[in-house]
């Protein structure tokens, strides 16, 4: 298994689930100086996830590839480039991909085609990232023929917390509970990748997941 942004929030953690399972695991950063930020265990690799010959070398004969990269602010465009070079690089080697994507672009239960970004009363300033992640997903979908590719929308909240291993499936409506509350943990987040890798459910399409 290859982990793109290994030493960020949600991939530092999907690593430590992958080896908690017991995963060969190549832990992939693009600055050497995170290499020291990676769990105990990974197989260290420095490479770009924009690049997808480097995509290409590091999913060969590997079982799932995924990718919980984000951009600095300021920066947002450069999720949808990165998204392109990893299914470029995924195609070449029929190795799956599983994206970390955005929760913008799910609809709001009950409002029909709203999404949350069209919703009121969403910040201003997450519009960049929120565009960049719909773009992502329209890339996703534009490869469908050629990679074998599954997008991961987060609820509306997601933040470090605890591993509880539960939680609930959706697709491209975003998911509530009965206080109207969306949000899963980091590590529950890493424990639906890691499901999804081990048990595809969704092969090119988007799904969600929420307490």
């Amino acid at each position: 298994m290859t982990v793109f942004g290994a030493a960020g929030n949600v991939g530092r953690r999907t690593v430590t689930e992958a080896l908690s399972r017991g995963h060969d695991v190549t832990a992939v950063v693009r600055d050497t100086a995170r290499v020291a930020d990676l769990p105990h265990g990974a197989r260290p690799h420095v490479a770009d996830a924009a690049d997808p010959d480097a995509v290409a070398r590091a999913s060969a004969a590997q079982d799932v590839v995924i990718s919980a990269t984000r951009p600095a602010p300021g920066r947002e465009r450069e999720l949808v480039a990165t998204a392109e070079a990893l299914l470029a690089g995924v195609a070449r080697t029929g190795v799956r991909l599983l994206l970390v994507g955005g929760a913008a672009s799910l609809t709001l239960p009950g409002k029909g085609p709203l999404t949350l970004s069209e919703g009121p009363g969403f910040p201003a300033e997450l519009r960049p990232i929120a565009d960049a992640c719909a773009a992502q997903l329209d890339a996703c979908r534009a490869f469908a023929p050629d990679a074998d590719w599954t997008y991961l929308s987060p609820p509306a909240l997601l933040e470090p917390g605890e591993r509880t291993g539960d939680y609930r499936l959706g697709r491209d409506e975003l998911l509530v509970d009965d206080e109207g509350r969306s949000a899963i943990s980091m590590e529950d987040f890493a424990v639906a990748l890691l499901d999804e890798a081990e048990r595809p459910r969704h092969r090119r399409a988007r799904f969600t997941v929420a307490y």
